[in-house]
């Protein structure tokens, strides 16, 4: 347990992906497993260590909850044992992620209300279990959880209309705001959020496609808007959500001890009204700053960068994107944003990321600052160096 729980003013961490969302494979419905693709489940100190020896005092991390409840009210924690102790003797400090895409089996789907009850029955075990983590997300990614399982219809329920898609987003929204109210009863705990974040960019000056744009970017926001108590940004998208649910939302808005998560890769960055433009990396993360200020004056709370890297990029860009990117919230933070801490996502190659997972080949995405064989790349000497530098600066 940090001996003051209070999340430091800037932090540099990385985290472990530990994707395990229901996809279709040859027309069957196939679990992706990142742990088990990447080897991390076999590897778990050795990763824990190769992360600390960076300099990385703070990790993201979360064991899959279908492999800590098998069965409804059955926990083999197991997994979780064996990360602690990984990190206590690495000297890391945890992120803890409960619920990383993928429900267990015996859960069902996003759009039902049954998985909620079910979960907070987790949380609650493993707060009794586990007195030390302080730091906590919930639910990793809400919004996306939401989108791709009951808006784009290609995760987990597999379906695709409005009406499912604000169920589900109001169920994972309550399912992560019950944990913070669990959290918060039983230890001074904090929210630290992590998700996507959508970057519309109108490429052509028309009124259709400037209104198209504030559209997406509402859309994007409506996960903002339910957790921190906010009229959502798409008017009566919630109508067929029961007014009770809502009601309950509301109820656990937090106003404190919570650092809201922005997950931005190039990829965050689209164009609304024509083809993608050729966007310079400097341009890309240009586009992000104007958004996360933009951000920043609806919400008003203080933000990490949850997640980044190359993705979509080239490995020869890892370092350049990370150079910018710490630069450019250094110049945040010099006109008073308060960003608080950049993780790199994620310490090890991916898989089928390239795809959002949805195409399950097993084709690395050169993402990590270690590739598939554990070998560190050049980038992890320069996070290394950012990290014993201390908050970025303006330049």
């Amino acid at each position: 347990m940090p001996e003051d729980p209070t999340f430091s003013d800037f932090v540099w961490s990385i985290g472990e992906e530990g994707s395990d969302p229901i996809v279709m494979r040859q027309g069957e419905r196939y679990r992706q497993d990142q742990f088990a693709a990447s080897g991390h489940d076999q590897h778990v100190a050795e990763d824990l260590t190769s992360i600390a020896d960076l300099g990385v005092k703070v990790v993201r991390y979360g064991t899959p909850w279908r492999l800590a409840e098998p069965e409804p009210g059955v926990y083999d924690w197991s997994g979780w044992d064996r990360a602690f102790a990984a990190c206590e003797n690495a000297g890391l400090e945890s992120i803890v992620e409960l619920l990383h895409f993928g429900l267990p089996d015996h859960c069902g789907g996003f759009v039902e209300r049954m998985w909620v009850d079910r979960f907070i029955e987790y949380v609650a075990a493993f707060l009794e279990r586990y007195r030390s983590p302080m730091w906590f997300t919930p639910v990793n990614e809400p919004g996306i959880t939401a989108r791709l399982s009951a808006r784009f219809g290609v995760w987990n329920d597999m379906v695709a209309t409005a009406e499912d898609h604000a169920q589900a987003l109001a169920n994972v929204v309550q399912a992560n705001l019950e944990a913070v109210e669990l959290i918060r009863a039983d230890r001074s705990g904090w929210w630290i959020g992590s998700e996507g974040f959508d970057i519309p960019v109108a490429v052509q000056n028309s009124p259709e496609v400037q209104a198209e744009t504030q559209r997406q970017r509402a859309l994007g926001w409506l996960v903002w808007d339910l957790h921190f108590g906010i009229e959502p940004g798409v008017p009566g998208y919630f109508d067929l959500v029961e007014p009770t649910q809502l009601a309950r939302i509301q109820a656990l808005t937090p106003t404190d001890r919570l650092v809201a998560g922005l997950d931005i890769y190039p990829i965050s960055v689209t164009a609304v009204g024509g083809e993608r433009p050729d966007w310079t990396r400097t341009e890309l993360i240009e586009l992000a700053s104007d958004e996360i200020e933009c951000w920043h004056d609806r919400y008003g709370h203080p933000f990490w960068i949850a997640e980044t890297s190359n993705l979509t990029l080239p490995l020869e860009d890892q370092i350049p994107w990370l150079n910018e990117f710490a630069q450019t919230l250094g110049r945040l933070r010099a006109k008073g944003r308060p960003a608080r801490g950049l993780c790199w996502y994620s310490r090890g190659d991916q898989f089928d990321w390239q795809t959002a997972l949805i195409e399950p080949s097993g084709a690395v995405t050169e993402v990590g600052l270690f590739d598939t064989e554990r070998r560190a790349r050049p980038v992890a000497a320069r996070f290394r160096e950012l990290a014993n530098d201390g908050p970025p600066q303006a330049d």
